[in-house]
C-alpha cells in the first residue's frame, strides 16, 4: 500500500487504486481536487456513502501501513547544538528558523501581535545556523550534511536553489567584506570534501594533516556569494585554518571589514602528566628521572586511600600552566613542566580581514568552551559567552576526606562548581572575563534557597541593542533570557542579585537563538528543548506568543533532554549541570579527576581480558591488587561523548556504573546509565540525599527519562572515511592488521585497495592463545555492527596500566587530534621524540588523554610481537621495522567503522547548467542507497542510506524517496507513478526546478522525503502535511485541515494572518491596540442598492473597512457616527455584513441587510452626511415616547 497515497477533501471523495492493490496511474497537481485514475463521487453522491467509503478506507490505510512500517527505525537523533538557528529580515516582515531534528528551514510571518507560520523548507541533515544574504536569499548551516543551503524566499514557494558543500560539521556562517557578499563558514579540519578534486586548487584545500604536529585546526570556508563556481559543492575563495581546535562561532565589525572566529573547545592550559611521569608512591617531595633524563618533583598529591583507608591506584595528574610563571603547575604549585612536552597557546579568538582574509589579531584566555558572540554596534567591543572549565580541581563528593589533602584556599572538590557560565568582553587588546553567577557561594552546599533563581546556566547566544545598552544572552540551561546594561557588564559592576529581575523567562526550555526587533521592541527566541519559537515584548518584559516547530523526534528525546541541561532541574545553585562537561552530550576535550575519596570502592562484574596477568603488575592493580574492583580514587579521565551509548554495556573508562546505586550488571546499559543517579548530588550539587538503592523516586523516574533520552542519540558518519565506504591502501592494511587477515609488515601496500574479509578464527576476545597466533586488535576490541560493537564488547582489560579498564569503543578517533608531544614512559616504546612546540589541544588519546596520538599508542610494549606476558601473540614488529604498520593502524582508527556509513547526510543539489559536475555525486548517493549495510541501532540489515529528493514542480515543493523494497525508482508523495533516477535529474532541465538528493539514515527515508507527520497522507495529498490527522477533516472545504487551518470555519486557502496572532484574518475579532471587532447592528437593516446606513459596534480602527456578501464597500466616520453605503451588485435579498480591520481582524457577529427593489422616496444618492443628519433624526423620532 502506498504510505498515504490518498487524501480526502470534502470536495471530492479520492480513492487511490494503488490504495486498494490497483496499479496507481500519474496524478496531477494537489490543489486541482481532482486525480486521474482515482475514483470520484460527485457532490450529489455524497452522505451515508461517502462518510462509510471515507472511513473503510483510511481503516485500511492504518492497518496496512501499521504491518508495513512495524519495528523501523525512522529517526535518529543526533543532539546538534543551536548555533546562530535565528534571524530577523532587514524588513522585519520575516522570521527565519531552523527546525533541526526536522531538517528544515521555517519561514515565519511577523505581524503586530507576534509570529504566524509561513513557509516551511527542506535543507540539509541537522541545520544549526540560518544567515540572511539580501531580501531573496537565505544560507542554511547544515551540521551532518557538511553542507550550505541557498534558499531563494523570494520564490513561491521558497525552494533550495543550490548546495554548497564544505568541510565537517559546519558550525556558523556571516557575510562581510565589500558589499557583505563573502560568506564565512566555520568547521572541522576534516570531511571528505575538503580532499575533493573538484576543488583542488583552492588555497588551504587537501590534506587536513591529522597526524601532522603543529596545524592550526580552525578552518573557516570564504566563499564568494556573487560568483560560487560551477564545481560540485562551489568553489571557495580560500579555506583558513587558524591555530585552533575546531571552530563555532562568527561575528563581525560594525563595518563588515573584520570576522572574528572563535574556537569552540579551546581548552584552558591544562593536560594530564602521564602516570609513567608520575613517581611512585604518593611523596610529594620524592623525584623521579625517566629514560630521557626528565625530571618531575614527586608523586600523586594524595589522598593514597580512601576514607576506609583501601590503598588508591597510581594515577596521572592534571597540572595548569601558569602564565606568571611559566610552568606547568599542580595544585601545590609544583612544577611539572618536564613531563609537559609541548606549548598550549591557547588562542581562542581571531580576527581575519575579511577583503585579504589575513589574519589582524588574536585573543588568548578568553575561556574554555566558547559558544557565540556578538559585536556592540557603537563601541565595537566584542562579547563572547563561555564556560571557564575547572577541571585541575580534584575530586567529586562532599569533599570531608579529600580536604585535609589540598592546599590551604584550594577547593576539596568540584562539586556544584564544574563550569562558570561567563561573557567575556573583548576590549582592544583586554581580554574582560565575566563571571555572569558572582552570587554564587560555592563553599556553601546545598545552596541557599533563592539562590538559582539568580542564575544563567550554558549561555549561548547573544545579541546587543542598536545603541549598544543593552545586551541579551539566551541562558540555554535555565529557561531564560539574562539582560544587561553592556557598561555595568563591562566594568563588572552589575549585581546579579538585581539584575535577574529583568530576567526574561521563556516558555519551552532550552533557550538556544536570539533575534531582536528593535521596531516592535521584542526578541524571538529559539527553544530547543520543545523545538519552538517565543516572541517577547521588552517592554513588558512578557512572552506574547510561543509557537513549535514540527518536531520527529520521539517521546523519549523530548521528555528527557532537560537532565542533561537544566541547572535548576539538577543542581541547586542553577549553574551547573550534566552539560557543564557533555557539551551538546559530546565532550568538553578535557580530563578531570573525579575520584571521590569519601566513596567507597566496588565490586567489578565485568569479563576482564588477561586479568591473570593483572597479578603480577607492580605497582599492585587497581591499588589494592584486587583485579575485579573498582577503587574510589581513579584519577583523571577524559569527558566521553554521551552518544552512540546503545549497545556499548557498562559505562565510564573503567565501566565502574555497571556496579552501582540501582543494581548491577556487567552489559546493562541503560541500569549503567541510571547508576549516575549519584551524579546529581555528588558532581553537580543538586539538593538531595538519599541511601542507595532508595533514591528519591521522582528523581529515580528522571533518571529513566535521562536513559531513555542519551540511548537515542547517536554518533555521526565517520567524516575521514571515503563516501564510498572504501579504504585506502593504509587503512585497509591496518584494517587487516587489526582484524588479523593478511597484511604487509612493513606498511601499506599501494596495490591493496580492498578491506579485507577473512574471518578471525582462532583469535578468542578472553585472550588464550589458540593456533600460536594469540588474538587479534578485535579480539578486544570487537569489530561487530551487528551487535552494535565498534570496538567495545562489553568487556573489560588489563593492558598493562595500573587499573583494570573497560575496553572502549574507537569510532571517534578522529576528534582527538591535535596534541603531539609526550615523554617517554615505561608503558611505551621509547622514541625520545623532542619538545613539539605549540599545539591546539591539551589532551589526546588513552582514557587519561595523556597520550598524544594513537601511533604513540601502539608503541605500547603490550603490543610489541611475541612480547604480551609471553602468550605468543603476533604484534607489532619491534622498533622502526613496526611502524609502518603501525601508521597504518593510526590511518584505520581515524577512518573506524561507525553505526551509519559516510554517505548519510550528504546531499547535491541539481541545476539546469551544473549537471557534469554534480551527476557523479548524485549517481554515487544513488548507489549507495542500494548497498547492503549493517547497523544494529537502525534495524540490522539495512542499506547505507534512503535517498529523499526535493523540488519545487507545480507550485509546491514536492518530494520523492527511493523505492527501498526494489532499490530501483523514486516514490514520489502524491500518489503519482514513481520517476526513474534520469527523469528526476531532468526534472531540473527547467530554470526554477532544481532538484536536491540527500542520503538520509536509512529508515527514514520515507517521513523526510514523502510522509512528514508520519499519518496515512503522503505529503502531497495530504492537507496538514505538517501535523497528524487522519480523519482528513476540512469543515470549510478550503482544502486545509482543520487540524492545522488558522481558521477552521471559514475558507481560507491563503491563510492570510496579518497581525500574525496564530488565527486567520477571516476569524479573528481581535487586534492589537483595538478593542474586540464586533458589528452591533446596521441601521436600516434593509434598503436598495447605494443605501447610506449606520453600522455600530466596537473595535472599528482608522481604516476599518465593510463588506455587504462580500463585496467591500469603504466606511465614512462623520459626526460621531460611522456610515456606509450599500455597494453595487448585489442582488436582492439578505447579506451578511462584515467589518474589518487592515490590522488583521474582523467582526464574526451574523448581520444580515437585505437589498431591496430601489424605492420612488428620492433618498437614493443623497450624500452621506445629510443621509446621517435623516438618520439621526429617524433614530431620535423613534426613541420617542408615544403619546
Amino acid at each position: 500500500m502506498n504510505e498515504g497515497g490518498s487524501g480526502w477533501h470534502s470536495a471530492d471523495l479520492r480513492v487511490s487504486a494503488h490504495a486498494v492493490g490497483v496499479a496507481t496511474p500519474a496524478a496531477a497537481a494537489r490543489d486541482t481536487g481532482l486525480r486521474e485514475g482515482l475514483f470520484v463521487l460527485e457532490p450529489s453522491e455524497k452522505g451515508n456513502l461517502m462518510s462509510t467509503c471515507r472511513h473503510l478506507l483510511l481503516l485500511c490505510a492504518a492497518l496496512v501501513l501499521g504491518a508495513a512500517t512495524a519495528g523501523a527505525v525512522d529517526f535518529v537523533a543526533f543532539e546538534s547544538g543551536p548555533v546562530r538557528p535565528i534571524a530577523l529580515s532587514a524588513n522585519g516582515t520575516k522570521l527565519f528558523v531552523v527546525n533541526t531534528p526536522d531538517n528544515r528551514l521555517e519561514i515565519f510571518d511577523v505581524g503586530a501581535a507576534g509570529i504566524a507560520k509561513f513557509a516551511s523548507v527542506p535543507v540539509g541533515l541537522e541545520p544549526v545556523s540560518v544567515a540572511i544574504r539580501n531580501a531573496s536569499e537565505v544560507w542554511v548551516v547544515n551540521h551532518l550534511s557538511d553542507s550550505v543551503s541557498i534558499v531563494d524566499v523570494a520564490s513561491s514557494p521558497p525552494r533550495v536553489t543550490r548546495t554548497l558543500l564544505v568541510g565537517d560539521e559546519p558550525r556558523d556562517i556571516l557575510f562581510a567584506g565589500t558589499g557583505s557578499n563573502r560568506a564565512f563558514i566555520t568547521t572541522a579540519r576534516r570531511g571528505q570534501h575538503r580532499t575533493d578534486a573538484s576543488i583542488a586548487g583552492v588555497p588551504g584545500a587537501g590534506d587536513p594533516l591529522l597526524t601532522t604536529s603543529g596545524v592550526g585546526r580552525a578552518d573557516v570556508w570564504v566563499f564568494d556569494a556573487t560568483n560560487l563556481g560551477a564545481t560540485l559543492g562551489g568553489t571557495p575563495i580560500r579555506i583558513l585554518s587558524l591555530f585552533g581546535d575546531t571552530p563555532r562561532a562568527l561575528a563581525k565589525s560594525t563595518n563588515g571589514d573584520t570576522v572574528y572566529v572563535a574556537v569552540f573547545a579551546s581548552g584552558n592550559q591544562t593536560t594530564t602528566v602521564s602516570e609513567g611521569m608520575v613517581c611512585n608512591g604518593f611523596a610529594l617531595n620524592a623525584p623521579c628521572t625517566n629514560s630521557q633524563s626528565l625530571q618531575t618533583p614527586g608523586g600523586n598529591p594524595g589522598p593514597s586511600t580512601d576514607h576506609n583507608g583501601t590503598n588508591a591506584p597510581e594515577v596521572g595528574l592534571i597540572v595548569k600552566f601558569n602564565p606568571a610563571t611559566g610552568k606547568w603547575e599542580d595544585e601545590r604549585a609544583r612544577d611539572w613542566s618536564q613531563a609537559v612536552r609541548f606549548n598550549l597557546p591557547d588562542r581562542d579568538v581571531f580576527a581575519v580581514d575579511a577583503n585579504t582574509l589575513t589574519q589582524t589579531n588574536q585573543w588568548s584566555s578568553v575561556g574554555t568552551t566558547l559558544f557565540n558572540m556578538a559585536v556592540n554596534p557603537v563601541s565595537g567591543k566584542i562579547y563572547v559567552t563561555n564556560t571557564e572549565s575547572r577541571n585541575e580541581v580534584r575530586f567529586e563528593g562532599p569533599g570531608v576526606f579529600a580536604a585535609a589533602f589540598k592546599p590551604s584556599g584550594e577547593p576539596a572538590t568540584v562539586q556544584g562548581h564544574l563550569a562558570e557560565a561567563r561573557i567575556t568582553v573583548l576590549d582592544g587588546a583586554n581580554v574582560l572575563p565575566r563571571h555572569l553567577n558572582k552570587h554564587i557561594d560555592y563553599a556553601q552546599l546545598p545552596a541557599p534557597s533563592g539562590t538559582k533563581a539568580k542564575s544563567l546556566a550554558t549561555p549561548l547566544d547573544v545579541v546587543v541593542s542598536p545603541d549598544g545598552s543593552k545586551l541579551y544572552v539566551a541562558a540555554f540551561g535555565s529557561g531564560k533570557v539574562g539582560v544587561f546594561d553592556t557598561a555595568t557588564l563591562e566594568n563588572d559592576s552589575f549585581d546579579p542579585a538585581i539584575t535577574s529581575a529583568n530576567y526574561l523567562p521563556v516558555t519551552g526550555g532550552g533557550p538556544g537563538g536570539l533575534a531582536l526587533d528593535p521596531a516592535r521592541d521584542r526578541l524571538y527566541v529559539l527553544t530547543r528543548f520543545d523545538n519552538g519559537v517565543s516572541a517577547i515584548d521588552l517592554t513588558t518584559g512578557s512572552e506574547i506568543v510561543h509557537r513549535t516547530l514540527h518536531n520527529p523526534e520521539p517521546a523519549a528525546v523530548t521528555e528527557g533532554r532537560f537532565m542533561l541541561y537544566d541547572a535548576n532541574a539538577t543542581s541547586s545553585n542553577g549553574e551547573a549541570s550534566c552539560s557543564s562537561c557533555h557539551t551538546f552530550g559530546d565532550m568538553d576535550q578535557l580530563a578531570w579527576d573525579l575520584g571521590n575519596p569519601d566513596d567507597d570502592e566496588a565490586s567489578n562484574p565485568i569479563t576482564i581480558n588477561l586479568g591473570v596477568a593483572a597479578g603480577t603488575f607492580s605497582p599492585p592493580i587497581n591499588g589494592t591488587g584486587v583485579t575485579a574492583q573498582f577503587s574510589a580514587l581513579k584519577g583523571p579521565m577524559t569527558t566521553q561523548t554521551l552518544r552512540g551509548l546503545s549497545n556499548s554495556g557498562a559505562m565510564h573508562w573503567r565501566g565502574d556504573r555497571s556496579n552501582g546505586c540501582l543494581g548491577q550488571s556487567a552489559t546493562d546499559e541503560d541500569l549503567s546509565f541510571r547508576n549516575f543517579i549519584v551524579a546529581f548530588p555528588g558532581l553537580v550539587g543538586l539538593d538531595v540525599s538519599f541511601t542507595c538503592p532508595n533514591p528519591p523516586p521522582s528523581l529515580a523516574a528522571d533518571m529513566q527519562k535521562f536513559s531513555d533520552f542519551m540511548l537515542e542519540v547517536q554518533l555521526p558518519p565517520n567524516p575521514v572515511r571515503s563516501l564510498a565506504n572504501s579504504l585506502t591502501p593504509a587503512q585497509a592494511n591496518g584494517r587487516n592488521f587489526y582484524l588479523g587477515n593478511s597484511f604487509t609488515s612493513g606498511g601499506s601496500n599501494p596495490s591493496q585497495t580492498g578491506v579485507g574479509g577473512s574471518t578471525i578464527a582462532g583469535r578468542r576476545a578472553d585472550g588464550a592463545n589458540l593456533d600460536g597466533f594469540g588474538f587479534t586488535c578485535n579480539g578486544c576490541h570487537t569489530l561487530d555492527p551487528a551487535q552494535g560493537f565498534f570496538g567495545t564488547g562489553k568487556l573489560a582489560s588489563f593492558e598493562n596500566e595500573a587499573q583494570i579498564m573497560k575496553i572502549a569503543h574507537l569510532r571517534n578517533m578522529y576528534q582527538k587530534v591535535g596534541m603531539f608531544g609526550m615523554p617517554d614512559v615505561p608503558f611505551n616504546n621509547a622514541l625520545n621524540t623532542p619538545h613539539e612546540g605549540d599545539e591546539v589541544r591539551g589532551f589526546g588519546f588513552l582514557h587519561d588523554g595523556s597520550t598524544d596520538t594513537t601511533f604513540r599508542f601502539f608503541q605500547a610494549t603490550v603490543f610489541n610481537q611475541a612480547n604480551l606476558f609471553s602468550l605468543g601473540v603476533t604484534g607489532f614488529t619491534t622498533g622502526n621495522a613496526g611502524n609502518g604498520v603501525r601508521r597504518d593502524m593510526e590511518q584505520f582508527m581515524l577512518a573506524f567503522d561507525t553505526d551509519l556509513a559516510p554517505i548519510v547526510g550528504q546531499q547535491a543539489t541539481r541545476t539546469s547548467s551544473n549537471g557534469a559536475a554534480v551527476d557523479p555525486r548524485i549517481d554515487l548517493i544513488d548507489q549507495r542507497a542500494s548497498t547492503a549495510f549493517t547497523s544494529k541501532v537502525l534495524g540490522g540489515a539495512v542499506t547505507e542510506a534512503d535517498v529523499v529528493v526535493k523540488a519545487a514542480v507545480g507550485g509546491r515543493v514536492k518530494g520523492w524517496v527511493k523505492d527501498a523494497a526494489t532499490g530501483a525508482n523514486y516514490e514520489p508523495d502524491d500518489g503519482g507513478a514513481s520517476l526513474t533516477l534520469a527523469s528526476l535529474k531532468a526534472l531540473a532541465s527547467t530554470p526554477g526546478q532544481e532538484v536536491t538528493f540527500t542520503a538520509v539514515p536509512p529508515g527514514s527515508g520515507r517521513r523526510a522525503g514523502i510522509n512528514r507527520d508520519r499519518d496515512s497522507w503522503n505529503d502531497g495529498v495530504d492537507n496538514c502535511p505538517d501535523t497528524s490527522q487522519l480523519s482528513q477533516a476540512d469543515a470549510d472545504t478550503d482544502l486545509v485541515g482543520d487540524a492545522c487551518d488558522n481558521c477552521a470555519a471559514e475558507s481560507n486557502a491563503n491563510q492570510a494572518d496579518t497581525d500574525a496572532d496564530g488565527t486567520g484574518n477571516l476569524c479573528d475579532n481581535q487586534c492589537p491596540g483595538l478593542a474586540t471587532t464586533t458589528l452591533a447592528s446596521v441601521f436600516p437593516a434593509s434598503g436598495p442598492i447605494g443605501q447610506v446606513v449606520e453600522v455600530t459596534g466596537t473595535g472599528f480602527g482608522t481604516n476599518v473597512q465593510a463588506s455587504f456578501g462580500g463585496v467591500p464597500a469603504a466606511v465614512t466616520f462623520s459626526l460621531g457616527r460611522y456610515v456606509v453605503m450599500v455597494p453595487t451588485g448585489l442582488a436582492n435579498g439578505p447579506h451578511v455584513v462584515t467589518l474589518s480591520n487592515p490590522e488583521g481582524c474582523q467582526s464574526q457577529e451574523v448581520v444580515n441587510f437585505t437589498v431591496t427593489a430601489p424605492t420612488s422616496c428620492g433618498l437614493i444618492g443623497i450624500e452621506p452626511f445629510a443621509m446621517l443628519a435623516l438618520l439621526a433624526g429617524i433614530r431620535r423620532l423613534r426613541a420617542a415616547p408615544t403619546r
